[in-house]
Formats: structure tokens, C-alpha cells, sequence
């Protein structure tokens, strides 16, 4: 029995020269990790969402910002009309070179690709696809600075595939735009007593040899492998350097090496926390007697450490928080697929106006692809969203939403008789319909403030205040993650039909998200070792 996983309340920087880890509190997956100059670039999966490629910023490693997305549509377009929470980007890589950021992914769909750009704020290439096939994943170049030869390794999905635990490698055009071979096994895992689910590789050059860093074992329970060889095409021998031991971080591993400009060296990686997805850790690393990296301590990841030796950085974290300044929403929100038209409504104040959508899949909102969501930060908190429903239409509905497997909203919808009606719902994770998790109750006007209550392991308390205090509705709701994704918290609007455009608005205000008094190392809900959805990922 995997023992109970701990997210401490208080993470990153502690102010006092070291940081707790996690440093990334929410669910930034399968990160990698790039230094250009004095400043590091993070990318992370985005799967089905849109923008996707999320790019943040730091001087220290500790303290992060989100700057911004590199894919603004996802391709091919067609595929993402409609929510595909398990598809789409998987484990990218970021790199720099010859003066631009690249960035590879693997799409299990449809293959490898890449986009480039002389800096992340873009403008980003559009997508370009690298090598075409089924259960190509996790996907990273490497351009030699030794020899001028770029390559490139991927993993493998089985559910397309029907195999994995095995990376491939290709020499690739300088350029990016292609292979030049049909590729070789560089690393087959069923080879090696005890390793199975072989994935995620990153692809380096250090003292004279290549290097894979690569993960094992699973999501939940898996350790951090590296891999050497003389030449690219091996043979690589093999060494796991960094596992759970006897500490309470889950399954470390799936991340970036990165070399500070004083020559320090660290490793980024990710802890798989159940609702509040994979959190972001940073380890020590160092190089033993027989040239093997060494993370954590001794292989085993650290809580707190002091922090890297870099210039001090101030206290930052990506932003959850939104004010809607003019109408537009923040780099940290994102579209369960490709946007459409008529999904928001420029205007000239503040506040997020999103159209009410007609659509025949409202009674499923693990469907609509107009949800505009973020990642459900760890740590108990309090969410809040001022809300106003500017709809006539009978069934026109607008919420604030936990989405998941199974997801739970509150929110305003239009009576039949024109009443605003306060509502609250919910959708079990097998059921494809909601149900009432309480009853309906008229309002005065068509607006209200809607609060959320997250405890530290993802229970979710709901309630409202349309003037005259707080009224708490229905029972708790135990927030569950999405496929490969933590939970969301998601804005939508809604209304009856079929042809796709807007049927008024809901105005959204002031969306704000506070951290209340949890105590430190607070446990989160426990992972159990193996799932089917990981089963048929791989």
C-alpha cells in the first residue's frame, strides 16, 4: 500500500534562503526545463487544451511566472473541435538553439512536431510535423555542439502502438523539419529486469557521452532512470538515480536537467497527487566518482533545501487570480479545445463576458469545448467568482465548475418563467448526465457571488451570497483528477440548441482564489499503484 502523499502548504520559496518543495503547486506535468542567458523557461503538457504549451519564467528556479502559451490552436484543427482530455500534447521538450526556442512534442494520434520561435513571447512557427505515426510520445531533440548532428528520441503509447517500454532514436535534418532514418531501438526496457512503462526521455550531451534521462515504473509510483552510451546509438547502460525511498513524495520522476551559469546543477520533475494532478519539484544534482548524476539526496527527493545559488528573485508563482481587465482573460486560462466564435464577447469595461453557447451537450460539461478552465492549485483555499447571467433564454445557464472525471457547478440558469435560478449540480464520474445536488432557488436578480471551499485534499464545499450572506448548498464534493490531468476549475456559459452561437452571456468579475488556514503538510488523497487509464495509456 503506497503510504499517504503530503503537499505542505507552504511551498517554494521560504524566504530564508531555501524552498520547500514543491515549488510548482499545481499541475504543471511531465515539465522540462531550458536556461537561456540568467533566466529558465519551463514548458509542460497541456494535452486536449487550448492555448496549449504553457511557458513560465524564472530567475532562481523556485520562483515561477506564466508568460505565456506556444501553440495557440491545436493540429490538426479538426481533431480538437470537441474535448479530448487524454490526447493532444504529451511530455514536451524545450531546447534553445541557434538563436530560437524549440519546443517537440509527441501527439499519440498523429505523431512528432515541433514549433520554434526567436523568443517565448513569440511569434511561435505554426506546428510542423517532425515524423508522422500512431503512439509516438515524449518526443526530444538533441542538436550535438560537438559534431553539428541533430537527433532526436521519442517513447511509445501501447494503447496505438501495442508495445512501449522502449525509446527510439533518429538522426534528424539540422534543421528540425524531419528524420533521416527509419530509426533504432536505443533503449528496450523489457531487456531490463524490473523496468516496465520506459518513457519520457530527455536527451543530452555531458562529458564526452550521450545521456538519456528517462522515467519508469508509472505515474504514481515510478523512479527516474539515466542512461549512457559512447555513441548515440548505444549501447546504453542504465542506472536509476532517483526513487521514493523512504520519504512521501510518490513516484519522482519525468523532468529537465538544467546547468546554472555558476555551474550548479538541478532536476525538475513531477509528484502525481490524485485531484491536484502532478506537482513540480526541484532536486539537487551532482556527478559521483564514476561520472553517474546524483539527485535529491543521496537519490532519495528533498522537502526543503536551500535554494540554488542565483541572484535573489522576488516571491512569485503563476497567477490564478483574474480581474478580466477590457474583457480578456489571463495566460492561465485555457479551452477544453480549439476556441470557436461567439465564445466571448469583447466590451469596453472589465469582467469576462462568455457567450451562452447553444448546445445539446450542456448536461455534460466533460464535453463542451467552450470551458474555459485552469489548474486547481494544491493546498486548501477559497475560490470565488462574482457572476451575472445576461440571458433571457429559458435554459440559458452560466457556472463556476470543479471538472474532472466527475465535476460539480454552481452557477444561475433562466427559468422557464424568467426567473434567475440558483443552481447547483453534479455529474458521477459514470454517469454522462448531471443531476441536482440540491434544489433550485429563485434569486431577485440574475446575479450572485460564487465560492468554492477546497480543502487540502480536494473535497469542495459550495455556496453562494447574492446579498444577503452566505448560503452553503448540497453535500461535499470530492474533487477527482482527468485522465492524465489534475483537476480544473472552469468558467462556462450555456444555452439550449444546437447551431453553436451565443444566446446572451454570462459576466464573470473579479475571480480570485485565496489560501486559507490548512495546517502545513496536509495529506492529500492517496494514489493507488496502478489505474486502467494508465494501463491503456501505455
Amino acid at each position: 500500500m503506497l503510504p499517504r502523499a503530503l503537499v505542505p502548504e507552504v511551498t517554494g520559496d521560504l524566504g530564508n534562503g531555501t524552498y520547500r518543495n514543491p515549488v510548482l503547486a499545481a499541475d504543471w506535468s511531465d515539465p522540462d526545463v531550458v536556461r537561456v542567458g540568467e533566466d529558465f523557461y519551463l514548458t509542460a503538457s497541456s494535452f486536449g487544451r487550448a492555448p496549449g504549451l504553457p511557458l513560465l519564467r524564472s530567475r532562481d528556479l523556485v520562483n515561477w511566472t506564466l508568460v505565456g502559451h506556444a501553440l495557440e490552436r491545436l493540429v490538426p484543427e479538426e481533431a480538437f473541435t470537441a474535448p479530448r482530455h487524454d490526447r493532444g500534447v504529451w511530455a514536451p521538450s524545450l531546447r534553445h538553439h541557434d538563436g530560437r526556442f524549440w519546443i517537440f512534442w509527441g501527439d499519440p494520434d498523429h505523431g512528432v512536431f515541433q514549433v520554434s520561435s526567436p523568443a517565448t513571447e513569440g511569434p511561435w512557427s505554426k506546428p510542423h510535423l517532425v515524423k508522422e505515426g500512431l503512439g509516438l510520445i515524449d518526443a526530444c531533440p538533441l542538436w550535438d555542439p560537438e559534431t553539428g548532428e541533430a537527433y532526436l528520441v521519442h517513447g511509445w503509447a501501447k494503447s496505438r502502438a501495442g508495445f512501449n517500454n522502449r525509446l527510439t532514436g533518429h538522426r534528424m535534418s539540422p534543421d528540425g523539419t524531419g528524420v533521416l532514418d527509419e530509426g533504432r531501438t536505443l533503449v528496450d526496457a523489457d531487456r531490463l529486469p524490473g523496468w516496465f512503462t520506459l518513457e519520457g526521455p530527455k536527451l543530452y550531451r555531458h562529458d564526452g557521452r550521450f545521456w538519456i534521462l528517462a522515467p519508469a515504473g508509472g505515474v504514481a509510483t515510478g523512479w527516474q532512470g539515466a542512461f549512457r552510451a559512447d555513441s548515440f546509438s548505444g549501447p546504453y547502460e542504465e542506472r536509476i538515480v532517483l526513487s521514493q525511498g523512504d520519504t512521501d513524495v510518490n513516484g519522482p520522476h519525468q523532468g529537465g536537467w538544467v546547468r546554472t551559469g555558476a555551474g550548479e546543477d538541478w532536476f525538475l520533475h513531477f509528484q502525481q497527487t490524485g485531484a491536484h494532478g502532478r506537482l513540480v519539484h526541484l532536486q539537487p544534482m551532482r556527478w559521483d566518482a564514476d561520472g553517474w548524476p546524483v539527485l535529491g539526496d543521496a537519490g532519495s527527493p528533498v522537502r526543503v533545501h536551500r535554494k540554488p545559488a542565483l541572484p535573489q528573485a522576488p516571491r512569485a508563482r503563476p497567477a490564478v487570480d483574474d480581474a478580466f481587465p477590457g474583457g480578456a482573460f489571463g495566460p492561465q486560462w485555457s479551452w477544453t479545445a480549439n476556441p470557436g466564435a461567439g465564445w466571448t464577447s469583447p466590451h469596453d469595461g472589465d469582467g469576462l463576458r462568455l457567450g451562452c453557447v447553444r448546445t445539446d451537450r450542456a448536461e455534460d460539461l466533460r464535453s463542451v469545448p467552450h470551458v474555459l478552465t485552469q489548474r486547481l492549485p494544491a493546498g486548501a483555499r477559497t475560490v470565488e467568482v462574482r457572476l451575472r447571467l445576461e440571458s433571457g433564454t429559458p435554459g440559458a445557464r452560466a457556472g463556476l465548475v470543479v471538472l474532472g472525471d466527475a465535476y460539480a457547478w454552481i452557477g444561475l440558469e433562466r427559468a422557464t418563467d424568467g426567473r434567475a435560478l440558483l443552481v447547483h449540480r453534479f455529474a458521477p464520474g459514470t454517469a454522462d448526465r448531471e443531476r441536482d445536488a440540491d434544489r433550485a432557488r429563485p434569486l431577485p436578480a440574475a446575479e450572485a457571488l460564487l465560492r468554492i471551499e477546497v480543502t487540502a485534499d480536494a473535497r469542495c464545499r459550495f455556496s453562494y451570497d447574492a446579498g444577503e450572506g452566505p448560503v452553503r448548498l448540497g453535500p461535499e464534493f470530492a474533487a477527482t483528477p482527468w485522465r492524465w490531468v489534475g483537476a480544473l476549475l472552469g468558467l462556462f456559459a450555456a444555452a439550449p440548441g444546437t447551431d453553436g452561437t451565443p444566446s446572451g452571456a454570462g459576466l464573470f468579475t473579479d475571480f480570485r482564489s485565496r489560501a486559507t488556514g490548512a495546517p502545513t503538510d496536509t495529506p492529500v488523497t492517496p494514489i493507488p499503484r496502478t489505474t486502467p487509464r494508465e494501463e491503456s495509456r501505455r
